[in-house]
């Protein structure tokens, strides 16, 4: 390996050009600053320039006193989702159940949208009236309303439009898996906030706030994994210390709220400068449908128009004219009412034939039922994957705490399987 160059840009070309040839693999150690400055025969600070370059792009990654090295390849990490091949019964994936999805072709037909041209409106004004509908009891009165691709896209768009790589945001912890994902590969810190059965602890928010964080980002209902919800007196506590730093972005990411039992209680408080209320489909219509609407202060919103603009990209107008017609739509919200309370029997379900064998879960709220566990969910894991059973691990959400969960899917459960279950699970306990 022979790295060249006088000046900061090509000191940085020729690194990557090592990396891309693979004479410079994943995890090897840049030579020191003054090291490499000596060699090259060029002032310390143009080497400390060129690494500064590569780590921004992402060639490279500081680690301290350890010096430089050159970074991995940014993955995916563990999805949500089916486990193709396996034959386990599947108890992982966070999927909910297709009998309860309205179906969107029935609902296209309802509603046949034209042929839209690059430099019309993003919005069908149909779905912006039903958004603001929907969000003007649970908002501030100055907002605007957006359109994203999901939930998930909502948090990296807002993340890019306020936040710089390095800056240290707040999660609940645990976290959802698409949330530490999309955080991370955006070069973005978490800051793990402990919560309970009433969501994120004030105490613990606050300490996050006074470590740096510049955003905190919360579920009001239906956290996931563990399915708690704020309470009214929760939520009241949280605003008051996130008013004391209104400089935060401030991001709620309502996903349940089609399907969510409980009432929603905002934690945005009236001095917040930069906050988004998120809202997605994704739970109730579908996965496939991506599409979250985002209630947001007026400037971020400006920030989001930059690349959700009618000459550069958009929602699709056949998605949101799907969407306008499921939300109009008596039968679908007929539908939602009946999975809503589908989902909470089978979650009832399991959790009686749990507490018959001894263990006691969280009510909770969602697809899933969160499982607290007296020992080391890996080897309760792989036990239950022996008897059959495929279920996702707690220490998946982890960011900084330790947990010890299982999260199972309802969705879909029946009983004898749930009773199945809880006898099999009692054994890999005992």
């Amino acid at each position: 390996m022979k790295i060249t160059g006088r000046t900061s840009i090509e000191i940085s070309d020729c690194v990557r050009a090592l990396v891309q040839r693979g004479e410079l693999r994943p995890g090897d150690a840049l030579p020191p600053v003054r090291e490499l400055a000596e060699a090259l025969d060029v002032n310390r600070n143009t080497v400390a320039a060129a690494y500064q370059r590569l780590v921004q792009a992402g060639v490279a990654i500081t680690q301290g006193r350890l010096g430089t090295a050159i970074s991995r390849p940014p993955s995916a990490g563990e999805q949500e989702g089916l486990s193709s091949g396996t034959a386990l019964i599947d108890l992982a994936d966070g999927n909910p159940n297709p009998r309860w999805l309205p179906d969107p072709a029935a609902l296209l037909a309802t509603r046949r949208p034209k042929a839209f041209l690059y430099g019309e409106d993003t919005i069908l004004p149909e779905l912006c009236a039903l958004g603001e509908d929907w969000f003007k009891a649970d908002c501030p009165p100055a907002r605007t309303l957006e359109l994203t691709h999901g939930a998930v896209d909502a948090i990296e768009r807002l993340a890019a439009a306020h936040l710089v790589p390095g800056d240290k945001v707040a999660v609940e912890d645990p976290c959802f898996l698409g949330t530490i994902s999309a955080l991370r590969l955006a070069g973005l810190r978490t800051l793990g906030v402990e919560i309970d059965e009433a969501g994120m602890r004030p105490d613990a928010l606050e300490a996050a706030l006074q470590a740096g964080a510049r955003a905190v980002l919360l579920t009001p209902r239906v956290h996931n994994p563990t399915g708690c919800s704020l309470t009214r007196r929760r939520a009241d506590a949280l605003k008051r210390v996130l008013a004391a730093s209104p400089g935060v972005l401030v991001i709620v990411d309502d996903h349940f709220a089609l399907l969510a039992e409980t009432p929603y209680h905002s934690v945005i408080p009236a001095a917040a400068q930069r906050w988004a209320l998120v809202r997605s489909v994704s739970k109730g219509f579908g996965p496939d449908l991506r599409v979250a609407l985002v209630a947001c202060d007026p400037d971020t919103g400006e920030r989001l128009r930059t690349r959700l603009a009618p000459g550069m990209t958009w929602v699709s107008h056949i998605l949101q004219a799907i969407v306008a017609a499921g939300l109009e739509s008596d039968d679908v919200r007929r539908q939602m009412d009946e999975a809503r309370d589908d989902y909470a029997r089978r979650r009832a379900m399991l959790r009686a034939a749990l507490l018959a064998h001894g263990i006691d879960a969280p009510a909770g709220g969602g697809f899933n039922l969160w499982i607290p566990l007296p020992k080391d969910a890996r080897d309760v894991g792989y036990a239950l994957a022996k008897r059959g059973w495929l279920v996702r691990l707690g220490s998946a959400f982890d960011v900084q705490g330790e947990s010890r969960a299982l999260r199972v899917t309802v969705s879909r459960l029946e009983e004898d399987l749930a009773r199945r279950f809880a006898r099999d699970l009692q054994s890999c306990l005992e």
